[in-house]
């Protein structure tokens, strides 16, 4: 089953200010492994970055100004999640930038199926901490290229924390696994036994001598 890890980072929070999207991040999973499908822009907003939401992401107005508006990405933003269950964290804000710009095209809102991982970790952890920091600490996921909320590096993150956090093995790293070398890696594990070792003739005659020379010693 393919699903799709997403995130976006915005000019500010509330859609009902005017607030638009500046960053999309999609990792594809295939039966909860990282295939090397992605999906990452940067986007004008066509307006400024809040000083709050540039504390969080660093995009400056500048860096933005040159990059592709919403709708030049978004057939091919749709096309790569159609038909595909959708994995956020904190859904209700990305799907209501998402569906926010959609609608400012005359698009219709994205009806995907979603898995809300704020929900599951909240579900899971009552009364603890359960943003992306605390998960990944609480897993032992390496975040330390998080040094700012960037979309791609967040769905990266959050692909891990999800595998976590359905109780599933975390697949292997590479985003492809090889299944001919796992398979190989299994059959060749080694097992130790207790090894018997059969005495030389040279040593059961010393064996023999030593013996003699005992009971000689201890009864002569």
């Amino acid at each position: 089953m393919k699903e799709i890890v997403l995130d976006t980072e915005t000019t500010g929070i509330s859609v009902k200010e005017g607030h638009r999207i500046v960053e999309i991040g999609c990792i594809e999973l295939d039966n909860l492994i990282p295939t090397k499908n992605k999906f990452h822009c940067y986007l004008n907003p066509e307006r400024k970055v809040s000083e709050k939401a540039l504390k969080i992401h660093g995009y400056t107005d500048e860096f933005l100004s040159d990059k592709k508006k919403f709708n030049e990405i978004s057939d091919e933003f749709l096309e790569f999640i159609q038909d595909k269950r959708l994995v956020i964290h904190n859904a209700e804000f990305d799907l209501a930038h998402i569906n926010n710009e959609l609608s400012l095209l005359g698009k219709k809102k994205i009806k995907n199926k979603i898995i809300d991982t704020l929900s599951l970790a909240r579900d899971k952890f009552p009364g603890s901490l359960t943003n992306l920091d605390a998960l990944c600490k609480r897993y032992r996921i390496d975040n330390s290229r998080r040094v700012y909320h960037t979309a791609i590096i967040d769905c990266e993150l959050l692909a891990k924390v999800y595998i976590n956090l359905i109780d599933q093995k975390e697949p292997t790293l590479n985003f492809q696994i090889n299944e001919k070398q796992n398979y190989e890696e299994q059959i060749n594990k080694k097992l130790y036994f207790k090894g018997i070792v059969k005495p030389t003739e040279v040593e059961l005659n010393n064996h023999k001598k030593y013996l003699k020379n005992s009971l000689k010693k201890n009864f002569f």
